[in-house]
């Protein structure tokens, strides 16, 4: 049993990349390129030896054209060792979180003692794909298939974009337009004042980006509209249907961008002398019919909450994943 209480993973490195806007400052970035830059910084930050790593999990969600074994990828081009073991998980948009907790979860079974884990996309660089051209068409003209609406932004259940079920929300719940105008609002001043104050700064790893004139560096999140008004967003039309209340306003945009943490047993840390950020006390998945998909995270949090014993008075921070503003 002593054995079995060791085993709590910890976190002792944690980075990011700035989040890029869609064809912006990181466009010219594959996922596994930016996952490689912040493995490389959260083993450096860490203070891990390399060796020491016992597999690397990294989250990719539109793998189209990417190549074979994005996490690996990642890995080597982060300058791992090449016997050190990886894989690439897809779980939509908590497929970075995921891979925290398949690390974690490998430490309390005792299958390893140090993890890499995080997350890592380029939106920007998903390709069309002509579905039929393989078997050929016969006549007609084909239709070119986005990967990233199909394989990032469609529900495949439904078959409807994210957005329709973001509007099915806002009409279940009775969210308005302007309930959610006023929180994509508070949401960008919010970003854009932590900005201002450096609040970020610790967990960015700036990127260095190679253009023909010489190299920029992109150091903040580039989504973030820090002049954005309730009056330019309500001039904004709906974005998914006449009459709807979700827009491009109120609605996440497309991006570009990785974060990697290093998730080791405490034995482990204690004995390298390291840092630890945080623990990891549970962790739980929720789900629920697709349609409803945005109605999820309260069941995840039940559950967890359930698994550890915790309430939510426990807890003086609780982030959760806003999406679209619905």
């Amino acid at each position: 049993m002593a054995e079995l209480q060791e085993r709590t993973p910890v976190i002792v490195g944690a980075v990011r990349t700035p989040t890029g806007k869609f064809l912006g400052g990181l466009s010219s970035f594959t996922a596994p390129q930016l996952g490689a830059i912040v493995i490389k910084e959260a083993v450096r930050r860490s203070g891990i030896e390399p060796e020491s790593i016992d597999e690397v999990i990294m989250g990719n969600v539109v793998s189209a054209n990417v190549g074979q074994a994005p996490a690996r990828q990642a890995a080597i081009h982060a300058g791992l060792p090449d016997d050190i073991s990886a894989y690439t998980v897809n779980k939509v948009c908590g497929s970075g979180l995921q891979a925290v907790m398949l690390a974690a979860q490998a430490i309390r079974a005792g299958d390893g003692q140090a993890f890499v884990a995080g997350g890592m996309e380029s939106m920007s660089n998903a390709p069309y794909v002509l579905a039929k051209a393989r078997t050929g068409y016969r006549m007609g003209n084909g239709v070119l298939i986005d990967s990233v609406v199909h394989d990032g932004l469609w529900c495949a259940f439904e078959n409807i974009h994210m957005g329709e079920e973001a509007e099915i929300i806002a009409d279940k719940y009775g969210v308005t337009r302007s309930e959610q105008d006023q929180f994509s609002l508070q949401s960008h001043q919010r970003a854009s004042a932590a900005t201002a104050a450096g609040r970020f700064k610790d967990e960015i790893v700036p990127v260095e980006v190679k253009q023909k004139k010489g190299s920029i560096t992109v150091e903040t999140d580039e989504p973030i509209r820090g002049d954005s008004s309730m009056e330019a967003l309500t001039r904004l039309m709906p974005a998914f249907h006449e009459g709807g209340t979700v827009t491009a306003g109120n609605a996440p945009g497309l991006s570009d961008g990785a974060s990697a943490t290093v998730v080791v047993d405490a034995p482990f840390a204690r004995a390298h002398g390291m840092t630890v950020m945080a623990r990891i006390l549970g962790y739980a998945s929720g789900a629920i019919t697709p349609r409803y998909i945005f109605a999820a995270p309260p069941i995840a949090v039940r559950r967890v909450l359930s698994k550890t014993g915790l309430k939510l008075s426990d807890f003086d921070l609780i982030e959760v994943n806003e999406a679209f503003a619905a």
